[in-house]
């Protein structure tokens, strides 16, 4: 166990009266439950800038559990800092730099080592994952706030004098000027599920619409949406909904895209899913990084509630920095207050998920995309694909293009047609040289494969997959060993640690990938048994780029 536990233990049983009336000004004098730990450690933090001994040892006499349980879910996330015995709060402010692909290309070690040269003592730089704005890179995020297309002069013009203290970590979360619920219902918005409610559709015709459709889970994973539906529906109640908003894979943020413009056509998604499954209650799990976006959410859910009164409710449940919480089984862990820890499988969430019941799992933009099939119709949806594939798919694209950002087109273009009609082609002085088609675990492909169909079940031959659709572009000026190796990285850094092929496994490729000449039998090896013992995705997935340039890019092996 970390050191730092010991004096924990050790203050435990003093500091818990002394404190009680501070912990409960922050949190009410309210009944406290188990699950609702991580929302407790963030109110924690948040205004205390960090999470003290003293007021953990309180919360865990607080919910009568062991200290130990509570500090293994706070020292678990990368967002939540537990002071060290006898701070009040940490020393310096933090300020995260986005070193992930995107960010890498466009600048960010060179970035980080200007502000760390520039900055006073009050700041303290770290290198952190993908923090979700890559067609802006690079980006800093001082407290709560994303710098994007940051230089150092803009970021230490975010860190005034007293910006070190807690109450400015808490402050500078932009709200989205989004469409409001008002807004929303003018143009016609949730005008399908009033009629799903009248009972002009049934249950069964609008789960059969929804797979008539073609409609596929858009977080990665590509499950038929209308077929979960149906599973899901035939589990005994109650039944729950899980909405993932986590998206932490590198190159991904078409989630944020919908949310801060038009959230209202998710959350009609979710009513209708209700509706059709049986669903009696809702949580929405929101990444931590998208602060402006959680302001925005409680407004609109608030609004949405006074309209709706008997609709299931909705929680909202806050991230706190773990990439794997991306994966639904570790969602579903966190969402109760524990460790994001990813289930052995099965049984499946359609079975035994939130608390034990059966629950429908899906990300934003595949429940954004259900009240405008059930109000145009299946075959409307179906014909937009194009090469013989079905729908269309928020392309979230990055790196050396001229124009990066999400980009709605049809599912099945390929790469030279997504740069030609939506990206504007290559950025200046840049040739295409190579491409991630599905974000850091999707794999690399060369440019002589920008024709492939992008979707579901087009690349795996080619030992790749669209997961997210989160393409990260690069040219001649770039080298596809280096942006592997900083993928290995991220799975290093974002690695759960639960199962040894995962947590040794990234580790010794990082090792191994930073020889001059690699040693291609070795990696492959490595590669063959994570890919096959790791519980879950992220260690199954985590060799795909490192086999890509093993096969495409041969000359890159040796320096």
């Amino acid at each position: 166990m970390n050191a730092i536990s010991q004096p924990l233990r050790r203050r435990h049983h003093g500091l818990v009266a002394a404190t009680r009336t501070e912990l409960r000004a922050l949190l009410g004098e309210g009944r406290l439950v188990r699950e609702q730990l991580i929302e407790y450690l963030h109110v924690i933090q948040d205004t205390q800038g960090s999470l003290p001994q003293r007021l953990l040892a309180a919360l865990a006499h607080e919910l009568r559990v062991s200290l130990a349980e509570v500090f293994e879910v706070a020292s678990f996330y990368h967002h939540f800092e537990v002071a060290k015995s006898g701070e009040e709060a940490p020393p310096r402010l933090i300020v995260r730099v986005c070193d992930s692909l995107a960010c890498a290309l466009a600048g960010s070690t060179a970035l980080a080592a200007e502000i760390e040269r520039l900055a006073d003592s009050s700041v303290c730089v770290e290198r952190v994952s993908c923090v979700g704005h890559c067609e802006s890179a690079p980006v800093v995020v001082v407290g709560q706030h994303p710098v994007t297309r940051a230089t150092a002069e803009q970021v230490l013009a975010k860190v005034p004098a007293g910006m070190q203290s807690a109450g400015a970590r808490k402050t500078a979360a932009v709200k989205p000027a989004a469409q409001t619920l008002t807004a929303y219902r003018a143009a016609g918005g949730y005008g399908v599920y009033a009629t799903c409610l009248r009972g002009e559709k049934s249950r069964e015709e609008t789960i059969a619409e929804l797979e008539h459709s073609g409609l596929r889970g858009l977080g990665g994973a590509g499950f038929p949406a209308g077929r979960k539906w149906r599973l899901v529906a035939a589990q005994p109640a109650p039944r729950y909904l899980a909405i993932n908003i986590d998206e932490g894979e590198p190159g991904t943020f078409k989630d944020r895209y919908h949310l801060e413009r038009t959230p209202h056509a998710f959350l009609e998604g979710a009513l209708i899913a209700a509706w059709a499954v049986g669903i009696e209650k809702i949580w929405i799990y929101l990444r931590d990084e998208y602060a402006g976006c959680q302001q925005l959410l409680d407004d609109e859910l608030a609004a949405l509630r006074d309209a709706f009164p008997a609709a299931p409710p909705i929680e909202l449940r806050r991230g706190a920095g773990a990439y794997i919480c991306g994966e639904e089984s570790a969602m579903i862990e966190s969402i109760e207050g524990k460790r994001g820890l990813p289930r052995l499988r099965p049984p499946y969430l359609a079975e035994v998920g939130l608390f034990g019941r059966p629950t429908l799992e899906h990300n934003l933009e595949t429940l954004h995309w259900v009240p405008e099939i059930l109000h145009r119709g299946a075959d409307w949806f179906a014909a937009q694909g194009r090469h013989g594939r079905k729908g269309l798919r928020s392309f979230s694209v990055s790196g050396r293009v001229q124009r990066p950002g999400v980009h709605l087109a049809p599912a099945g273009i390929t790469l030279n047609e997504l740069l030609a009609e939506y990206c504007g082609g290559m950025a200046p002085g840049h040739t295409l040289y190579g491409y991630f088609p599905g974000g850091a675990s999707g794999g690399i492909l060369p440019a002589h494969l920008a024709d492939l169909p992008l979707d579901f079940d087009t690349l795996q031959e080619y030992g790749c997959f669209i997961g997210s659709a989160a393409i990260i572009v690069f040219s001649q000026a770039d080298r596809a060993r280096d942006l592997a190796l900083n993928a290995m990285r991220f799975f290093v850094r974002e690695s759960c640690g639960q199962c040894t092929p995962c947590r040794v496994g990234t580790v010794r490729a990082a090792q191994l990938m930073t020889a001059a000449t690699w040693d291609a039998a070795t990696l492959e090896e490595l590669s063959r048994l994570m890919e096959e013992t790791s519980i879950c995705g992220l260690g199954q997935a985590a060799p795909n780029p490192l086999r890509s340039v093993l096969r495409y890019f041969p000359a890159e092996v040796s320096r």
